[in-house]
């Protein structure tokens, strides 16, 4: 058939063929197994299942072929900022290049923070670079908690005063 109003007809065919079962709906496992990075991973489940539940409107934990179309534009646009950022062209993108990305972005992390996330993102190596995926990941979960921060912090000082279950109630209510 054609695609639906709307939907790009190259997204449409993707979908397609995404759609193993062919239930009409791209569920988690669906959708890793269609991503690669750059070295020819797939996917991990984590940027799966963050991604499919920014695109479910259900709430059923998977997406329609509307859901899959913008969910690919979006891809896209970070595919699109993770290839400026990976400035020596690798594929995946290093501590130094890390860094300047968050400091492009406005984010103002110290240089043990960007070793943290290389430590828990990327593949164990001499040399630990983060993939695509893994990018999308971290960004969307720096840009969830720094909302939920801002929330806070009206008065944008840069610190706030949380009781512990307020703390919870952010990372549940933003990261799971």
């Amino acid at each position: 058939g054609n695609a639906p109003p709307g939907v790009d007809p190259e997204a449409f065919s993707w979908f397609q063929s995404v759609d193993a079962d062919r239930s009409g709906y791209i569920s988690v496992k669906e959708l890793k197994q269609a991503l690669v990075n750059s070295n020819w991973s797939t996917f991990n489940d984590e940027t799966c299942l963050l991604m499919i539940n920014m695109f479910d409107k259900t709430r059923s934990g998977r997406i329609d072929v509307y859901g899959f179309s913008a969910l690919l534009r979006f891809i896209q646009q970070w595919k699109t900022l993770f290839q400026q950022y990976d400035r020596d062209q690798s594929g995946s993108i290093s501590f130094n290049e890390l860094q300047q990305a968050f400091s492009q972005m406005g984010y103002n992390l110290s240089p043990q923070f960007s070793q943290l996330l290389l430590a828990r993102y990327a593949q164990r190596s001499s040399n630990p670079s983060i993939q695509l995926d893994r990018f999308i990941q971290i960004c969307m979960q720096l840009q969830s908690t720094t909302d939920a921060f801002r929330e806070k912090d009206t008065g944008l000082v840069g610190n706030v005063r949380l009781s512990y279950e307020d703390f919870l109630t952010m990372v549940v209510t933003r990261m799971l």
